[in-house]
Parts: structure tokens; C-alpha cells; sequence
């Protein structure tokens, strides 16, 4: 079993222990210890990294009797074990000093206590319970069991901040099931036996095995970045101290950059938004009036350069330049519409589109030549037997449109 520091000493950065065994885990050196402050990924809190150092080399200023550094990449919690992963392996019954990578740990402990406190805010505030909770390396992010409007969420962080502004008190106590059971926890413990308990002085008290600030005030600040609707409930994403801080450059540097294109005050964004939102609906209008017109045109252009005879059935290929999909399936509408034809056309644009089309009463299946064309060409696509589409097709497009031709005319093109 390993004794756990991290428990009553969430500070502890460096410590001595020895190495109990060794072995390899998912290919990978790994050792137990008989002490560790390392903590295990838990409770939605990631697992802690940093060094060991291994007794038995020089730099004894810097280190003392430790020098080696080994790398620690991953730290798991196996029954009453924690397992380090490491770069290299250490020897067993070493003596060793572990050294916690400060910054991802302090980090970790700010985020976890800043959970419990916007957890207990929504508790308190709605009697909106926290089902899970989520530790990402940019934000973090708590399940709600019901929805939640931004209105209850703005006045929740505002709760939280206060919390942290007034730098409570965070403590660490140990008790009985029992004992537990008569307190008012936040949340009905899911393990009997000794419990941990974290308290956030006159505000939240809860079972919880992860690391947290030892006063409120060090969490610094807390936003809410984004809510959605999730399982029935709610999912909040939140960050907090210097994550906070990063997530509010992020979002300055959005804005600035969005103010300065548009040239409109922050605040006048949404309807500056809204209002291109709305003219661009307008022009797709507009553009797809002229593009029916042009395709119209250009299926005309295409039936008189066609040797178009009196109910004879015709070929068309074709290649066409800024034409996308859906301007080829126009056109070649427009075309089999007026003409007793079977048409491929491609844009010029690599990899190539294409659409294939027959009129009505032909004996022929779109279908079967645009897989014919994948096989040969690559891409996708589908339809039906009279008008298929597709894409991604690579290669030389006179080449293609030379192997289309002939599946066209090998095909029964007389009416049915």
C-alpha cells in the first residue's frame, strides 16, 4: 500500500521514499513507492508528472545525495497503489527523491477547488446538482443534472468569485461513514470507511480525494466560457486563475480582431452579425436566381453545339469552368429537360466533380457509369438511375471525359 501525501500535504512538492518494486506497464518502466506525493488520475483530475531522482550519482550540490533524473509520465491508481510510469527504469529498493511538476499541480488544485465552489454555488443558489466533473488541459467542465439558463449561470460565477475573492478558508478533515452521514455534505458519498473531506468554510463541504488550494483566494478568478445542453442536463465549461486569464485573450483577441474588420464598437457586434448574417441570405437568394438563368443558357449553348437530331438520342460531355456541383446538376437538368440526351459534365477544378444525367425513357443507369468513373478515377458519389453526382475524382479530365463518352455510347440509348 502506498502511503499517499498528496492527502494531508496537497504542497508538498519534493519527498523522499523508496522504491518497493518494478515493473513494466503497458511497455513502460514503472515503479511502486512505499510514499508518494504524485497524484493519480481521479475523481476527474488528471495524474501529476515530474521526476525521480535515484540515489547513487554526483551533483550532490545541487541534489544531495540524489542525482539520475527520471522522468515520471503518468501516475495510476491501481487499489490501494499508485503506480509511477516512468522514462527509465529505477532499481528496486532504491532510494529515491521525487520532485512534482509544480505548475501542472498548482494549476490542478485551483481548477478542482474552483469546481467545488461553482458546483456548491449552483447547489446552493438552484438546487442544481453536479453529476461529474471533467479536468481538460485549456477549461474544465461540470454535468448539471438539469438545464440552466445564462441568466442562473451568470449569477452562479458571481457567487463562486465572491467565494474566491474573500479567501476563505479551505480545509482537509478525515472522518467515519458514520460520522459523514450525519454532516451536510453536498453529495452523498459513493465509498464507506474513512472519508476525506474538503471544506470550503461556511459554503461547501464534500468527499473528495484530489489536491486543493489550502484559501480561496488562490484560485485567483473563476468565468464560465461556454454551456450546452447535455444528457437531459447541462455541461458549464469554466476555467480558472491563469487559465481564466488566457481564455479571456483568447476571446479579447477575437473580439478586436472582429471589431476591427467589421468596424463597429464591441457592443454593436451581435447585430452588426446578425445584419451580414441576413444579406448574405439575401445574395445566396440573388445567386442562385442568376445561376438558374446562367445554367439555362448554358445547357442551351450545349444542346446547339450537339449534332441534336429529330428525337435521336445524343451525347453531351462536357467540362466547365467555376461551375460547382450544384450549377453541373442544373445545368444538366435544363439539358434533359429539352433534349433526348445523356450527359456527363465536370468542372475543370481538381479533383473533379461531375453529374450525370439521362432523359426521361432512356435505357440507361446513371448510377452504373459514375461507379464505372469511381473505379477507374477515384472519388465517390451516388443517385439515381437518371441523375447520379459525384466527386474527387483525380486524373487527366480529357483522359476521364474520353472513358465517360464511351461508357455513354456503349450504353442503350434508344427510347424504352
Amino acid at each position: 500500500m502506498t502511503s499517499r501525501i498528496y492527502y494531508t500535504d496537497p504542497y508538498c512538492r519534493r519527498f523522499e521514499a523508496s522504491v518497493t518494486k518494478t515493473f513494466v506497464h503497458d511497455s513502460r518502466p514503472a515503479a511502486l513507492l512505499d510514499r508518494t506525493a504524485f497524484y493519480p488520475t481521479s475523481g476527474g483530475q488528471p495524474f501529476d508528472t515530474g521526476k525521480l531522482f535515484e540515489a547513487g550519482r554526483a551533483d550532490r550540490e545541487r541534489r544531495g545525495p540524489f542525482a539520475s533524473a527520471i522522468d515520471v509520465i503518468d501516475t495510476i491508481d491501481v487499489d490501494d497503489d499508485v503506480v509511477h510510469v516512468l522514462s527509465a527504469a529505477v532499481t528496486e529498493g532504491a532510494s529515491v527523491c521525487g520532485e512534482i511538476d509544480w505548475a501542472r499541480r498548482f494549476d490542478h488544485m485551483q481548477q478542482h477547488t474552483g469546481q467545488h465552489i461553482l458546483s456548491a454555488a449552483f447547489d446552493r443558489l438552484f438546487e442544481n446538482r453536479t453529476v461529474s466533473f471533467h479536468m481538460g488541459s485549456d477549461v474544465s467542465s461540470i454535468d448539471l443534472q438539469r438545464e440552466v439558463s445564462w441568466e442562473h449561470i451568470a449569477r452562479a460565477e458571481g457567487e463562486a468569485n465572491r467565494i474566491i475573492s474573500e479567501n476563505r478558508e479551505v480545509a482537509i478533515r478525515f472522518v467515519t461513514s458514520e460520522h459523514a452521514a450525519v454532516l451536510p455534505l453536498r453529495k452523498e458519498p459513493s465509498r464507506e470507511g474513512t472519508l476525506r473531506l474538503i471544506e470550503v468554510k461556511h459554503f461547501d463541504l464534500s468527499a473528495c480525494g484530489g489536491t486543493h488550494v489550502s484559501r480561496t483566494g488562490e484560485i485567483g478568478s473563476l468565468v464560465v466560457a461556454a454551456a450546452e445542453k447535455f444528457k437531459g442536463g447541462a455541461r458549464v465549461t469554466f476555467a480558472c486563475g491563469a487559465r481564466a486569464v488566457r481564455a479571456y485573450q483568447s476571446l479579447r483577441d477575437a473580439v478586436s480582431g472582429s471589431v476591427r474588420l467589421l468596424s463597429v464598437l464591441p457592443r454593436e457586434l451581435p447585430s452588426a452579425i446578425e445584419r451580414m448574417q441576413a444579406e448574405t441570405k439575401d445574395l445566396r437568394r440573388t445567386l442562385k436566381r442568376f445561376q438558374e438563368a446562367l445554367a439555362a443558357h448554358e445547357a442551351a449553348r450545349l444542346i446547339a453545339a450537339s449534332d441534336v437530331g429529330s428525337g435521336a438520342a445524343v451525347v453531351i460531355v462536357g467540362a466547365l469552368d467555376a461551375w460547382d456541383a450544384n450549377g453541373l446538376k442544373a445545368i444538366a437538368t435544363h439539358i434533359v429537360a429539352q433534349a433526348n440526351a445523356a450527359v456527363a459534365l465536370f468542372s475543370t477544378a481538381s479533383p473533379h466533380p461531375v453529374v450525370i444525367a439521362r432523359s426521361p425513357g432512356m435505357l440507361l443507369d446513371a448510377t452504373a457509369v459514375l461507379g464505372d468513373l469511381v473505379a477507374s478515377f477515384g472519388g465517390r458519389g451516388g443517385g439515381k438511375a437518371d441523375l447520379a453526382q459525384g466527386g474527387g475524382l483525380v486524373g487527366n479530365l480529357s483522359d476521364i471525359m474520353r472513358v465517360v463518352r464511351q461508357l455513354l455510347e456503349r450504353g442503350p440509348l434508344s427510347l424504352s
